[in-house]
């Protein structure tokens, strides 16, 4: 493959970094090159090796594919690449409890990009007031792009839902393909899993989160935004085991056409949690954020992202600010 002009110094770079790294690793897409509004914008990086009880991913958060248009009018970041160094378990064990998932990464997609159901954005822009605006409801405007994505304040491209362009190969005739890994090492998948989660024979069906809408309305004044609970918020829903097929991390216990002899996996749905709100497994701390010490990448640095930091007044009606 030959490439001239203003991609031939870019190959050389990815080529002395594919030297660096090492020739017996996996590389994915690493000449992948994306497109924004017609202009070379970066190209997509990920390595995932085995090295023992781990996988680690070495990303640059960079997409392998096309993406919406960036800053916008609901979001005004522009892409740009990270130096992610995560690490998840390849045998992972279910934990005796769950583990509620805080404002970090739940789990990296195979194309290096995070997934992050949480927002930024709350209440009167007080984060200890506990309403926290949903992204991927359709009450609130943060600027999402077909993927529904966008970009964290540091360039962090992110999935706050189900990636349209990673599963544009899924059909309801066949199990959904990985998508990635969460950050306690089991497997994410898209809409679609077996009917009978024991059984491969059993015919496929597009899985249901156990989520629904609360009743009645929100506390007011001081405790809270009032109104009725409409998915405005994350605190707006409430689980209900058997309501799906799905429990409360939004996964099951099921045979996947890459785990044949069964796995716990999570499924990215279409209604509330989307993403998976916890883990049923040992999150690494590699996904934590603005954590010292940690697996961090060669040379200093760690993994993850840092989050933004809070707001100060809340906006005119107590809507969320565009994502800073």
């Amino acid at each position: 493959m030959i490439f001239r002009g203003k991609f031939s110094s870019l190959y050389r770079h990815l080529h002395r970094s594919a030297q660096f790294i090492g020739r017996r690793s996996w590389l994915i897409g690493i000449l992948s090159v994306l497109t924004v509004a017609g202009a070379l914008a970066a190209v997509n990086y990920v390595k995932i090796e085995t090295q023992g009880a781990y996988r680690i991913i070495l990303a640059n958060g960079i997409p392998n594919h096309p993406t919406g248009r960036f800053p916008n009018a609901h979001n005004p970041n522009t892409i740009s690449a990270q130096n992610y160094h995560f690490r998840v378990a390849v045998n992972p064990r279910k934990a005796s409890r769950t583990t509620r998932l805080n404002m970090q990464d739940f789990g990296i997609a195979l194309n290096g990009v995070p997934f992050d159901p949480f927002t930024a954005e709350f209440w009167r822009r007080d984060r200890s007031s506990g309403w926290n605006y949903a992204a991927m409801t359709g009450k609130t405007d943060l600027g999402l792009d077909m993927n529904h994505a966008h970009v964290q304040p540091n360039g962090a491209y992110h999935y706050h839902g189900l990636p349209t362009d990673l599963v544009k190969g899924d059909n309801p005739s066949r199990h959904s393909s990985l998508l990635g890994y969460s950050a306690d090492g089991f497997p994410i998948y898209g809409l679609y899993g077996f009917a009978n989660p024991k059984s491969p024979s059993s015919g496929i069906k597009k899985l249901s989160s156990s989520y629904r809408l609360k009743k009645g309305t929100r506390p007011g004044g001081s405790s809270g935004p009032g109104g009725t609970y409409d998915g405005t918020f994350v605190q707006d829903f409430e689980y209900v085991a058997g309501l799906g097929d799905l429990d409360v991390c939004n996964g099951r216990d099921t045979v996947t056409p890459d785990y044949p002899t069964g796995t716990y996996a999570y499924f990215i749905t279409q209604s509330y949690p989307f993403i998976p709100r916890c883990y049923r497994g040992s999150p690494d701390s590699s996904f934590e954020r603005g954590m010292a010490g940690g697996l961090g990448p060669p040379g200093g640095g760690r993994g993850g992202r840092l989050g933004p930091p809070p707001g100060g007044r809340p906006p005119p009606g107590g809507r969320p600010p565009p994502r800073r």
